[in-house]
């Protein structure tokens, strides 16, 4: 049994000392828990492709695709699936049209508003607006232009609705559908260029087109420099939010490529205004003449069948 002298308590000097004596001591470092540990200053990091990474949503991108993946487990072929794409919120939907309105220079549209929940609400029935907005405003302005005419007789033009239909649902998908396939393609060409998905694509040209709702109601105004300068307002608002959300995943490809790119994007955008404001608001009205032409037109007609 050991003495009661060789269980006493020892007062341990110096740490240096106590190691200098016994190298071979097993050492327990208990550090003060109000006293903040001092890290190590590390590497600098490299801001320019960081800053080209968070832009492009390359930090969250796989889960981002992890949760796309666990949100859209249905079959492509049951109503569950497509209901996902219609999963929005009105905050959610008038953030994205806020967004749209003031473009932010040097923010990413498809990172701040649309990576997280991407939808086809939005653009649906901006685009279902969009195109009565143009029938009946341009309805209503072929209408203003002729009031006061005692020879003019009004005809509602409702084909104007199907042909507006067909060339806003046609330039927002198809459109969309090219891009998505051509940055694919300089995807597999060079390696380091970050590409959207289709459903991305379609909701940025979808809530691109917002800013012409407003724009074709005051294309009523019978003036023709006042209609022009609706077109170059929306024209820039728009077209700045695309050039700005497809510039990071086309400027590390060559540089003719991508210049061509965001001028492709910007010209088409450029054709949609001004076609729809030539064909839709400046067209002439062939089809309505005068109430006195068509009567006399009635009658030689009459007469030549007898």
């Amino acid at each position: 049994m050991a003495a009661v002298d060789d269980l006493q308590f020892e007062e341990f000097g110096n740490a240096a000392t106590s190691l200098a004596a016994n190298p071979d001591a097993t050492t327990v470092n208990i550090e003060d828990p109000g006293e903040t540990p001092k890290h190590q200053p590390g590497p600098p990091r490299g801001s320019g492709r960081e800053e080209d990474d968070e832009l492009l949503g390359n930090d969250d991108s796989d889960k981002t695709e992890l949760l796309a993946g666990q949100k859209k487990s249905s079959p492509f072929w049951t109503f569950e699936y497509y209901q996902t794409f219609f999963d929005v919120d009105t905050y959610q939907v008038f953030d994205r049209i806020k967004g749209s309105l003031l473009p932010i220079p040097g923010k990413n549209f498809v990172r701040l508003y649309i990576r997280s929940n991407p939808d086809l609400y939005g653009p649906f029935w901006i685009c279902a607006t969009l195109v009565f907005a143009i029938a009946i405003s341009g309805n209503l302005s072929n209408f203003l232009i002729h009031l006061g005419e005692k020879t003019y007789h009004y005809v509602p033009e409702f084909q104007k609705v199907s042909i507006a239909a067909t060339i806003i649902y046609a330039y927002a998908w198809l459109v969309p559908l090219a891009l998505w396939g051509f940055l694919m393609w300089r995807n597999s060409k060079v390696m380091n260029i970050v590409s959207y998905s289709f459903l991305e694509i379609v909701c940025v040209y979808g809530y691109s087109l917002f800013i012409y709702i407003p724009t074709a109601i005051l294309w009523i105004i019978p003036q023709k420099a006042v209609r022009w300068i609706l077109v170059m307002i929306a024209l820039g608002i728009s077209g700045s939010v695309l050039s700005m959300t497809f510039w990071p995943a086309v400027r590390e490809d060559n540089r003719r490529v991508a210049l061509a790119t965001i001028v492709t994007i910007v010209l088409l955008h450029m054709l949609l205004s001004v076609g729809c404001l030539a064909y839709f608001f400046d067209a002439p009205e062939m089809d309505h003449l005068p109430t006195a032409t068509a009567t006399l037109n009635q009658t030689v007609a009459a007469a030549k069948s007898s």
